[in-house]
């Protein structure tokens, strides 16, 4: 009896050290810091925007007819401002506190919001979308223009609704459709005179730049009510990063100065808000991998080294296709030659070889410093302008300062192969 006893206590102490060795791989000494992950998903639209406030009352102020005097008049919005600095966000809660207030009148209204890029900036498909909204099994084909614009009036004459329309991406729309479509797009209720004035429009887009394609009566359509909004500073962005942890994460997990590192990291990045929440829950993935009950500094710099690749990933789907043709000429580039720094120029000869590799015509070299600029605003390369020994004197210098070019060539050969399968 005894020795069938010291045999099983032995076999116990066998199998407790045989687990501590392998690191007890089936057993998870803390449960996860996060309460509600999904508080940190990029869809995600918190019910107050901090530092949006002002943005926030100048839009109930342009749509406060919608209460007053529903059906009497319209109205077109243009949100402006980099990726990140919340334009979505904002026209979503307004959108949402509008729906709610003109409920508690009895007022019909609905707020949409069709992102222009997903329909490849097609107006026909565009108005579809708003049309199914209300009659899900609209045919998608057999109409016109003209004839898409008549059934959207028509539909919200016999719904005796209010529509606010949000149209994300706008300069999608402009570079696809052009100025006719533009123009009857911000007329379109003076095709339905002495009838209720249903539609109104939110246009976001990262700058007024496109505008500039457009002819000045269309551009006088859309130029009278503007809201731009700035770049986060680090104040605000610790701001918005403190508001997520309370909602996602267990109380106590994370601390106010982990909460400003983050604020840092994506102030240096780009100043862009979806950067740091992004960045926020990598670094609360990294604390649950290694089974801790707090979210530690050294976590956010392992997140940091990761979140640039997934992040450009995100962000890719918002360039243009030459914007990412020349991307995509800079990575090849330093793949080739393996050297830290390239000019302009030579990068340029590149971009020529890619665009007749995806049968493009090639932009001059202007533009080629446009998208230089944007990208750099983007923090997904790094422009410096220096002395060369040339006539001119001073050359655009570039570099790929935390991608990978592998990675971002990667990346982008499969967005673009994907356009490929998916053509407009």
């Amino acid at each position: 009896m005894d020795c069938r006893f010291c045999l099983l206590v032995f076999c116990l102490e066998r199998i407790i050290i045989h687990q501590t060795a392998v690191g007890s791989v089936n057993t998870l000494p803390y449960p996860s810091i996060f309460k509600d992950q999904a508080k940190l998903d990029i869809n995600y639209i918190p019910q107050q925007l901090r530092h949006r406030e002002t943005q926030q009352r100048l839009l109930d102020e342009f749509f406060n007819f919608v209460l007053l005097c529903p059906g009497k008049m319209t109205q077109r919005v243009i949100l402006t401002g980099d990726v990140g600095t919340g334009k979505t966000a904002l026209a979503h809660n307004f959108g949402a506190n509008l729906a709610s207030m003109t409920t508690r009148r009895q007022i019909t209204f609905h707020y949409i919001h069709v992102n222009c890029r997903e329909y490849s900036g097609n107006l026909q498909a565009i108005l579809h979308k708003a049309i199914t909204y209300f009659r899900p099994n609209f045919p998608p084909r057999g109409y016109g223009t003209e004839e898409i614009f008549a059934t959207l009036l028509q539909i919200l004459d016999e719904e005796q609704t209010t529509i606010v329309l949000t149209l994300d991406e706008f300069d999608s729309l402009i570079e696809k459709e052009g100025t006719n479509a533009v123009y009857k797009l911000t007329r379109i209720q003076e095709t339905h005179p002495n009838k209720p004035q249903h539609l109104s429009f939110i246009f976001i887009m990262r700058t007024l730049e496109p505008l500039t394609k457009l002819d000045d009566s269309t551009k006088s359509t859309l130029q009278q009510n503007i809201l731009h909004l700035e770049r986060y500073d680090k104040p605000a962005l610790t701001d918005i990063l403190s508001d997520r942890v309370d909602l996602a994460f267990e109380p106590g997990v994370v601390s106010q100065d982990v909460v400003e590192l983050i604020a840092q990291l994506s102030h240096t990045q780009t100043g862009n808000a979806r950067f740091g929440i992004e960045l926020l829950w990598r670094a609360g993935k990294y604390t649950d991998a290694q089974n801790t009950p707090r979210l530690e500094p050294e976590f956010v710099r392992q997140a940091i080294a990761s979140i640039v690749p997934s992040l450009r990933r995100a962000e890719l789907l918002s360039l243009s296709l030459h914007e990412r043709l020349f991307l995509l000429a800079i990575a090849r580039y330093f793949i080739e030659n393996k050297e830290a720094y390239a000019l302009l120029t030579q990068t340029e000869q590149t971009y020529h070889i890619i665009c007749e590799e995806y049968n493009q015509t090639p932009n001059n070299h202007t533009q080629l410093y446009t998208y230089a600029q944007r990208l750099t605003q983007l923090g997904v390369i790094d422009k410096q302008t220096i002395h060369a020994n040339t006539t001119r004197g001073r050359t655009t210098q570039i570099s790929l300062p935390t991608i990978p070019a592998t990675q971002l060539e990667k990346q982008l050969t499969e967005s673009l192969a994907q356009d490929r399968s998916n053509p407009e």
